[in-house]
């Protein structure tokens, strides 16, 4: 028996990587695996050499962002596919921090 959560995120994975590749596609994405509130707080852009660029609001969400960036990336790649994120970049204001 699969949980309704897995289940939920199983068909949201299909369906995103069924999808050419868009901004929209790119910040569902994120906020899918980053969750809404941190979501609220960053902005995200994905370059085509695959470098995810992220700004966060100030440094406290920089941090928190850059923590779990790890969890981050295996989300992204089950939700975008393996290889479409090859590297993410977290900055606020000037500030910047690669993961």
């Amino acid at each position: 028996m699969i949980s309704v959560r897995n289940c939920a995120s199983l068909v949201l994975s299909d369906l995103l990587q069924q999808q050419p590749l868009s901004e929209g596609k790119v910040r569902l994405a994120w906020t899918t695996a980053v969750g809404t509130s941190l979501a609220r707080v960053t902005t995200v852009s994905l370059r085509s050499d695959g470098t995810l660029f992220v700004q966060a609001s100030d440094n406290h969400w920089r941090l928190e962002t850059v923590r779990i960036v790890p969890v981050v990336r295996k989300r992204l790649a089950s939700l975008l596919g393996k290889g479409v994120v090859k590297s993410i970049t977290v900055t606020n204001r000037g500030m910047g921090s690669h993961a």
